[in-house]
């Protein structure tokens, strides 16, 4: 029979039932419809509708009640058909829902009146309300009233929900109640600060609240009131008075409960005494610690003294809290000491120390200094003082000395490094803190140093001697000395002079003669021991004294003057200052010239010629002349750092003052450069040049008025290499067009190397004219790149090189095809794998119809066909192809091809009249090109229509056909080519009675 689709729903209410159906294919005349309980088969409501309507309603029926509903349609042709479905009545919620906790901190009732009509049974879902979890979930028979939920947590409220189930359907009540608090244990009250008190407490869990209030004991107010939510377990009580007593207490609340909890007792610190000093009293030997109170409250202060640097306890007093000074008599001079005060409120103490403080100490007895006859110490010695230390000061008489601080246990110190002959004065004092007693002074002298540097010199006269010396690094009070004839021993002058004096001349002696002094220095009642010196008056120096070249080879001949006199001999001295030999010539007292042989070319002589007399010398004036250079050898010229630079170098070959460095352009011999370098230095940079060029270089070497050329040298600057190199491809795949722009300077020509990338092959190498800014690169493989090299050349020489990298285009795929392989989602490409190299393929497969869309993919380089999946039914599509290198692309040629339709679906068949047969259609997925549909008359399989629609079709009527026949329909989509039917569908056109009726 034909299907009703038969549904039944309350729509949320618990008295009524809603049936609808389906019109069935055809229509029907009418609709009777049966309620009844469900197994009982009683009739309980029989209702009935029209041929147009499609629901039906039931009233007054019994909540969660299960009905069993009957309807049956009358069709045409005198047929019916008939469809039973079940439904249940939403149940009615309960009633007078309460919740109580009856005092209890751990459980609470629940308890109900029943609802209405039927119910499978009641189901009870208690939460916490705060945390909104479900706590308990249950379910109850139907005739149950009451419920006990226990272990729950106390101080907490719960939410209720009953919910009364009857089939898939419920109706539900809520309530909340809350649960009696705990009370919080473990109270603690302690001090944070001096102004704050933390209290903490345990089980705080079991309350939604805490009332916390805190007395000041003193004042017996209350300082502060807190109320806290559920979960705090500590509370700092902040800006309170230092050393003070409080009081808390603590209440636990929850919803309408109220429970007293227990209380507790604390002092907040004390703060410690400020500004703690402890100072000299006006009483000897007596300390007064001071100190400034303190805010806030506090029993007593503890005053300790302690003595020493480990701070030892000697005294302690307890003084009143309101006090601010204590006095100590009677203690030790020279003893450091120290306070602490402690101010003290209840269990709690805080103190604060002063710095440290002495007695005034008394000064050492004993005292002693003695020289031991050393000129450069005294050694100081005392009796012991009580005190930290002494403070020794040395100096010499009536000027300021430094002073030596010394700690306590020593009794004596040794100065040295004194000065001699000097008298000093000795203090000693002892040291306590920042005290010190009245000094121990005395005096002595140290032991005089005889005179230093002593020497007896003629002053460069023939009848005097003059002596002088230098006085110790001291003192002294004069100077006693004798002079002698050193050979015969005569005493020829006796002397005596104040310490100021550090030179005397003795007059009318005789010349060329040898003399000794004796001398030494005087200080208080000491003396110093004997100094001596010795010297013979002076001769006379020669005159006239000349140097000339000789003309020969590296010689010099040295001629001078007989000097007035008796000599010795005579002593020719002949030297260079850029040679460190010297030549050093004695000859007889009769002998007047001298020539010099084997000299080095190129350098400055001169000549000193001495008389010798005695030990002593008389000199003449300085000759000088020159010898003649050698030219150079190894001149060397060969390219610069930079392009605008050479380098020039050579060997020195002998002597010269300086050299000229001459410059000047290989073609032309004019000289363009003329640089002058200092002898000794063997190379030169020569800048500023034209790059790529060809020069030449001469070096005249000089050496007073004398100059000798050297041998020409030629050589080029570097090139300087080309500029704005680029790459590009040629006009064909393999071609690669490079260009440059022409750099400052000269050259003689390009040099270019080609390397293919990746390959073992070797380089090409080509060149190119000096005025040519391009080359083009042939014979190259399609889609490769290429690393190419160009120099400047110049000579010998090349530029830097420039490097650029170029790839060629690649050459297009060939031979591509797009196949269908009989699939209405799938397509097959394939193509020839092209010449030289590429990066990768990228493929397009172009969507040609509305509903298409593209698809792309990118290949790997060897790759040559792809299948692509998952496309529009009956779609056209076009593929095309690209190898990709770098930016470079070569694409082919588009193909184009379809995709198979799907079939159209959901065909039905319907007769409008006795001539008429109308079939419809859905289409699938896309759609389709088109549609073709046929018919035939099913007895005689004869072919009674044909015809072809669009895309948009979707349904056709087939007019002028004979009644109450059968005929075959089947409808095919057509996709380009590409053809899908669908099966054939059988159908009876009415006959004519079914139309009069």
């Amino acid at each position: 029979g034909t299907l009703l689709n038969l549904r039944a729903n309350d729509h949320g209410r618990s008295d009524s039932l809603l049936v609808s159906w389906d019109e069935p294919e055809g229509g029907a005349k009418g609709y009777s419809l049966t309620l009844s309980s469900l197994g009982s088969g009683t009739s309980l409501q029989n209702g009935s509708a029209g041929p147009n309507m499609t629901s039906f309603w039931f009233h007054g029926l019994t909540p969660g009640m299960r009905y069993e509903v009957e309807v049956t349609a009358t069709l045409a042709c005198m047929e019916t058909t008939s469809q039973t479905v079940t439904a249940q009545t939403s149940p009615s919620p309960v009633r007078n829902l309460s919740l109580s906790s009856g005092g209890s901190s751990a459980v609470l009732e629940a308890s109900w009146a029943h609802a209405h009509g039927q119910r499978d049974s009641y189901h009870l879902a208690l939460y916490h309300s705060n945390s909104q979890a479900l706590v308990r979930n249950v379910s109850v028979l139907p005739n149950t009233s009451t419920f006990l939920f226990d272990r729950l947590l106390a101080g907490s409220e719960y939410a209720l929900k009953v919910s009364t189930l009857a089939g898939s359907s419920q109706a539900s009540t809520s309530i909340h109640q809350w649960t009696a608090p705990s009370i919080p244990t473990q109270l603690r009250l302690s001090p944070g600060s001096s102004t704050s008190l933390i209290a903490s407490w345990a089980g705080a869990g079991g309350a939604a609240w805490l009332h916390l209030t805190l007395h000041n004991l003193l004042t017996q107010t209350v300082t502060t009131t807190l109320s806290a939510r559920r979960g705090l377990t500590s509370y700092t009580f902040q800006h309170l008075h230092p050393g003070t007593p409080y009081w808390l207490g603590l209440s636990a609340m929850a919803g309408p409960y109220t429970m007293v909890g227990p209380n507790a007792t604390a002092w907040t610190y004390p703060l410690s005494p400020g500004n703690v000093t402890l100072s000299p009293a006006e009483e000897e030997n007596s300390l007064q610690a001071l100190w400034s109170t303190p805010a806030g409250q506090r029993d007593f202060y503890l005053v300790t003294l302690q003595e020493g640097e480990d701070g030892m306890p000697t005294r302690n007093i307890s003084v009143d809290g309101d006090n601010s000074h204590v006095t100590f008599h009677g203690l030790s001079p020279g003893r450091q000491y120290s306070v602490q005060v402690t101010a003290v409120a209840g269990p709690h103490r805080a103190s604060a120390r002063s710095t440290t403080a002495w007695t005034q100490p008394l000064a050492p007895s004993g005292v002693s200094l003695s020289s031991q006859g050393s000129p450069y110490s005294l050694l100081a010695s005392w009796e012991e003082a009580m005190g930290e230390g002494y403070v020794l000061a040395l100096s010499p008489m009536e000027h300021p000395g430094k002073n030596t601080s010394l700690l306590r246990g020593v009794t004596n110190f040794t100065y040295n490094g004194l000065c001699p002959g000097t008298l000093y004065t000795f203090e000693v004092s002892t040291v306590a803190g920042p005290y010190t007693s009245s000094p121990w002074r005395i005096t002595n002298w140290t032991y005089p140093l005889p005179p230093e540097q002593l020497t007896l010199s003629n002053q460069g006269h023939s009848t005097s001697l003059q002596a002088s010396w230098r006085a110790a690094p001291a003192g002294s009070t004069g100077y006693t000395g004798t002079l002698w004839e050193t050979k015969s021993q005569l005493r020829v002058r006796n002397m005596t002079v104040g310490n100021n004096w550090m030179n005397v001349t003795f007059e009318d002696l005789v010349p060329g003669r040898q003399y000794t002094l004796e001398i030494a220095a005087m200080a208080g009642p000491y003396r110093s021991p004997v100094r001596s010196a010795t010297d013979w008056t002076y001769p006379l120096a020669p005159a006239g004294v000349t140097l000339t070249n000789t003309r020969r080879p590296l010689g010099l001949a040295a001629f001078w003057d007989k000097a007035a006199g008796d000599v010795d001999q005579f002593h020719l001295q002949l030297y260079s200052k850029s040679h460190p030999a010297q030549r050093n010539i004695s000859v007889g007292p009769n002998t007047h010239n001298f020539t010099f042989l084997g000299l080095s070319p190129g350098v400055q002589y001169f000549l000193k010629v001495t008389v010798l007399a005695g030990p002593y010398r008389s000199s003449s004036h300085f000759a000088t002349e020159w010898t003649y250079p050698l030219s150079l050898a190894n001149v060397s010229v060969q390219p610069g750092r930079r392009p605008q630079e050479l380098h020039v170098s050579w060997v020195e070959s002998g002597g010269g003052r300086d050299h000229l460095v001459q410059l000047s352009v290989a073609e032309s011999l004019s000289i363009i450069r003329n640089v002058s370098v200092p002898r000794g230095v063997t190379q030169l940079d020569l800048e500023g040049l034209v790059p790529g060029s060809r020069y030449r270089v001469e070096i005249i070497s000089q050496a007073g008025p004398h100059r000798t050329s050297s041998q020409t040298a030629v050589s080029y600057t570097v090139p300087l290499p080309p500029l704005a190199l680029s790459i590009s491809p040629a006009s064909t795949a393999r071609a690669l067009a490079v260009h440059w722009e022409t750099p400052p300077g000269q050259r003689d020509g390009y040099l270019l190397s080609v390397h293919e990338e990746g390959s073992s092959a070797p380089e090409r190498n080509l060149e190119a004219g000096k005025d040519s800014t391009n080359v083009t690169l042939a014979h190259l493989e399609p889609g490769t790149c290429y690393l190419v090299g160009i120099w400047a050349v110049a000579g010998p020489y090349r530029s830097l090189p420039k490097n650029i990298t170029g790839c060629t285009v690649p050459a297009a795929p060939t031979d591509l095809s797009l196949i269908n392989p009989g699939s209405s989602s799938e397509l097959y490409t394939r193509w020839s794998k092209p010449p030289g190299r590429r990066d990768h393929y990228r493929v397009i497969l172009y969507g040609l119809s509305a509903q298409s869309r593209n698809h792309v993919r990118t290949l790997s380089p060897d790759s040559q066909n792809i299948t692509w999946t998952h496309l529009e039914a009956g779609s056209r599509f076009a593929v095309q192809v690209t190898a990709v290198k770098g930016s470079l692309e070569a694409s082919s040629t588009n193909i184009t091809q379809w995709t198979y339709p799907l079939a159209p679906a959901n065909l039905t068949l319907g007769s409008p009249s006795a001539s008429e047969l109308q079939a419809s259609w859905a289409a699938v997925g896309q759609g389709a090109e088109g549609y073709v549909v046929d018919v035939y008359d099913r007895a005689s399989s004869t072919h009674v229509g044909h015809v072809m629609l669009g895309g948009d079709a979707r349904s056709h009527t087939f007019r002028n056909l004979s009644p109450g026949t059968h005929y075959s329909i089947a409808v095919r989509a057509t996709a380009g080519p590409f053809l899908t039917s669908t099966p054939n569908f059988t159908h009876c056109t009415r006959e004519y009675d079914a139309l009069l009726a």
